[in-house]
């Protein structure tokens, strides 16, 4: 990956063009010469940090890359942990749908609820379907009441083709 720089501090290298640097240490900061500030480094035993290479004179720090590094990850990997992803599920019906096919997909549905994720319903109309929207929005409704008391409707339920309908689900909070 020669050529594209790294993301966040780095440790300075001899590709950098500097004569002068300026050393942050614990609040205050003095420009030094670079070979001042590599002798200082290898005496205490820790790296140069490049921390903003496009100032001038760029910004350097002494500090342990590899436990500045492994800290840093570690962090993230916190962050990570905490996060929760909702992703969205979805759940496709028809307008003809049985009973009993119905109360698989809704126990589906409520599953998925109760797990954090949202659910996106969708309502397909086949053939001469279309003719018989008023069924649909009746099958939404039914959806919509039955999950009344597991999930929200999260915006309203849209018309988005002629031959399909959609809404989402949120859970309850």
């Amino acid at each position: 990956m020669r050529g594209q720089p790294e993301k966040g501090p780095h440790v300075l290298t001899h590709d950098h063009p500097c004569t002068e640097v300026r050393l942050v240490e614990e609040g205050d900061s003095r420009i030094a010469s670079r070979q001042e500030v590599e002798s200082m480094a290898e005496e205490q035993g820790l790296d140069v940090i490049l921390l903003n290479p496009n100032s001038d004179p760029p910004v350097v720090r002494l500090m342990d890359y590899g436990k500045f590094k492994f800290e840093r990850e570690k962090r993230e990997r916190e962050a990570k942990k905490k996060q929760h992803v909702i992703s969205i599920k979805e759940v496709k019906l028809g307008i003809r749908i049985d009973e009993n096919d119905y109360n698989v997909k809704l126990n589906r549905a409520k599953k998925f609820l109760a797990g954090g994720d949202k659910v996106k319903f969708t309502i397909r109309l086949r053939g001469r379907e279309v003719q018989h929207r008023d069924l649909a929005i009746a099958l939404a409704e039914r959806v919509k009441t039955d999950l009344a008391e597991d999930g929200m409707l999260e915006g309203r339920i849209n018309h988005e083709h002629m031959r399909q309908m959609s809404f989402t689900f949120q859970p309850a909070k």
